[in-house]
């Protein structure tokens, strides 16, 4: 353990080195004064011969965060968009810097990834691929290259994502590395102990080791495509299993355009009003019907292929909702549209959400507080996403119980608005998303009457390839952590974070014995 606990020390005195040399620590400083010891540390370690890199005045604050994080490697990038999305540690004004943190790295060789390929498929379904194409995208975990593959005897053109070569052992290493500087920082400034920092960490190397598992990726595509195939005008790319395995993933190749280029949309006569509607009435058509949804759905991540479909990709990070949840979700955004606040609050005491005895006129005032002022508002100004926030923030008063799925599906719908938006600015959310749920509740009948039914079975039963049970489980519970911001007491995740604090602890405790023996080894020899 000694030796491991050493080597965490070399990776993380070379990270710090590459934080201290870099531009990091200013910007960060100018939004959050970092406590003083730190700044000591990091100019100690930043001490070089050599001149230091000049700083790019032209460009603000934010992109030279991001251009420091990126060229740092795939650690500091996950680290940097987990932050991103956790303001109570690091403050909105750096929150909202982190918010375009681009996922972008030199791509590695067509030869290495031949080698995965061939390595992870074997030789004759390597010898099937034709046409493998130079990498045309490359992120800080895989990169993606264009090929095409005999499907039955018709040749398709696929894309054929690839992890970066020893990806897993670097990242591990590295956020490692920082866990162990996240456990010194709670040692020496106990202050920090209210944010957690150590369950952040261990947070983000849970959700990361997943996404390092493609195999979890396809089976999360394969399942949105099945319930997703009777959709007009949305598609789901097909995976394709004989040329997948945990380090490669292959599925059909989307030629179209990206709904950021909005110009190149408006020139194929493709109307960008009609494309942000339906954005809206498919995340929640998904939501509440399936309790299955994208929970990445920015800009990068959708396309408009040649038939004018909306095909979304990179499958990593999605929600999933429980009976209980969807008519919950779908009978308050509802019953907010229709500004009936006191059976939103029927809805929350019927389904145990709030205690039986919170008085039903409190909380039916305090969800008119919410929504009064909100209608207000121009219409095309209210945002679903942040009404569910507020929600919850008021909700919390009476005590209702934290639901890790509708947290994430709420930051979820504040993207997706802003994607719409982005498309279409007069986009009107209430509107786009009243037909989706007014048909979602007639079908239900009536989510009142029959709420009570729902609670004898919270969970959907989960759609599940037959070898993947394992990899789907852990997939869904490291997603509620992410969407709750931490981890529950009763799980084996929580059990694998005391083991490694416990270790820390160890080796701090022996490194304090050792340092004293030395210390009065030398007062007896000097």
């Amino acid at each position: 353990m000694e030796s491991l606990m050493i080597k965490k020390i070399i990776t993380l005195l070379q990270l710090g080195r590459k934080i201290a040399k870099s531009d990091i620590l200013n910007i960060i400083s100018k939004f959050k004064k970092p406590p003083f010891f730190i700044i000591i540390i990091f100019n100690i370690l930043s001490f070089s011969f050599s001149s230091k890199k000049k700083i790019d005045t032209h460009k603000d604050e934010g992109e030279r965060l991001s251009n420091s994080l990126e060229s740092m490697g795939t650690t500091f990038i996950k680290l940097g968009q987990f932050l991103a999305t956790r303001p109570d540690i690091i403050g909105e004004e750096l929150s909202k810097k982190l918010e375009n943190l681009q996922d972008k790295l030199p791509p590695f060789s067509l030869d290495e990834a031949k080698k995965i390929i061939r390595d992870d498929l074997g030789e004759d379904t390597f010898n099937s691929i034709i046409n493998l194409s130079e990498p045309v995208a490359a992120a800080s975990i895989a990169q993606v290259h264009k090929a095409q593959i005999n499907d039955n005897g018709t040749i398709k053109d696929v894309a054929i994502k690839i992890l970066r070569p020893n990806i897993k052992k670097i990242f591990n290493e590295e956020i490692d590395a920082i866990m162990l500087f996240a456990f010194l920082v709670e040692s020496f400034l106990k202050k920090t102990k209210r944010l957690k920092l150590i369950e952040v960490v261990f947070l983000l190397k849970e959700i990361t080791n997943l996404e390092m598992d493609l195999r979890f990726e396809a089976a999360a595509a394969n399942e949105y495509a099945e319930n997703t195939k009777n959709d007009v005008g949305f598609r789901v790319p097909q995976i394709y299993w004989n040329f997948t395995s945990e380090n490669v993933m292959t599925l059909d190749w989307v030629e179209g355009v990206s709904i950021r280029e909005t110009e190149e949309l408006k020139k194929r006569n493709l109307s960008t009003e009609k494309i942000a509607e339906n954005i809206i009435q498919n995340f929640l058509r998904h939501a509440v019907r399936d309790g299955f949804f994208h929970a990445d759905m920015h800009q990068g991540n959708i396309f408009i292929d040649n038939n004018g479909h909306i095909v979304p990709i990179d499958f990593g990070i999605m929600g999933r909702l429980d009976k209980m949840s969807k008519r919950f979700l779908a009978e308050i955004l509802f019953g907010f549209i229709q500004r009936d606040y006191r059976k939103v609050a029927e809805v929350h005491l019927l389904a145990g959400l709030v205690p039986k005895e919170v008085p039903i006129d409190d909380l039916s005032q305090a969800l008119r507080s919410i929504g009064e002022p909100i209608f207000g508002q121009s219409v095309k100004d209210i945002s679903g996403g942040k009404l569910l926030k507020q929600l919850f923030d008021v909700t919390e008063k009476f005590n209702m119980q934290t639901q890790p799925q509708l947290l994430m599906l709420q930051k979820t719908m504040v993207v997706v608005e802003g994607v719409a938006r982005k498309l279409n600015p007069n986009t009107n959310i209430w509107t786009t998303s009243k037909p989706v749920l007014e048909n979602w509740l007639k079908e239900t009948k009536d989510p009142l009457k029959t709420i009570n039914e729902t609670l004898q079975s919270t969970s959907e039963v989960i759609k599940r390839l037959p070898d993947l049970p394992e990899i789907m489980d852990k997939a869904n519970q490291a997603l509620t952590y992410l969407a709750s911001g931490e981890i529950p007491q009763n799980s084996n995740s929580y059990s694998a974070l005391n083991t490694k604090k416990t270790e820390m602890v160890a080796f701090r405790n022996q490194s304090i014995i050792g340092l004293l023996v030395l210390v009065i080894l030398g007062l007896l020899v000097f």
